[in-house]
């Protein structure tokens, strides 16, 4: 277990699928878009992917910057310039950046749906023709008569938090906007009485 959490971090597990899968080749450039302190990243870092990312909280960018500095000391560019203190609606890393995007339980965080829309299309703004978006966001499947509206498609959840809730429809309506196609079924994890989290993989046409 402990040679495990070195090599791998605290992964989201259904992030580890798609490594498992091949979907993230070696070599590939990966951006955490909302990167925290680096749970995502750890095997990217250990295994020479060029990885950067962006996150709101400065604590946590300081950390994925050690974090990178130690376990990527060669890398082409450095933590302070690969890591950045900004929101993921307005990223500073150009167009096209990344053949690997990481956005994981960062959508869930929009003020309304105008904030959603504005985050999705920063964070996808940075993936290149032909890459993939990983996303795990909050929805409300499974969650009927549990959920209070608290408007701008922002709901208070049965564990106490308040979240802003996709559904089936608007992420297969967004990805048909961005111009992307479903590498995977939309797929939702529901633990019970408490939250609903759903999976969506998605592939930029080129």
């Amino acid at each position: 277990m402990t040679d495990l959490r070195a090599q791998f971090g605290d992964i989201d597990i259904y992030l580890f699928d798609q490594l498992l899968r091949g979907r993230v080749p070696s070599g590939a450039t990966v951006l955490d878009a909302g990167c925290g302190s680096g749970r995502n990243v750890v095997y990217f870092l250990r295994e020479g992917y060029r990885v950067s990312g962006a996150d709101v909280d400065p604590d946590a960018v300081d950390a994925v910057r050690r974090l990178a500095a130690r376990l990527a000391p060669d890398a082409d560019l450095a933590p302070e310039r690969a890591f950045r203190v900004e929101p993921v609606e307005a990223m500073s890393f150009d167009d096209d950046a990344a053949d690997f995007v990481i956005s994981s339980a960062v959508l869930h965080f929009a003020r309304d749906e105008a904030h959603f829309h504005d985050m999705l299309r920063g964070t996808w703004r940075v993936l290149r023709p032909g890459g993939t978006l990983f996303c795990r966001v909050a929805g409300r499947a499974g969650l009927d008569g549990q959920l209070r509206p608290l408007g701008g498609g922002r709901f208070a959840l049965p564990d106490g938090s308040e979240r802003f809730l996709t559904d089936e429809r608007m992420l297969r309506d967004a990805t048909e906007a961005l111009g992307g196609e479903l590498l995977d079924p939309l797929k939702t994890t529901l633990v019970h009485g408490r939250r609903s989290m759903t999976t969506w993989v998605v592939r930029r046409r080129p």
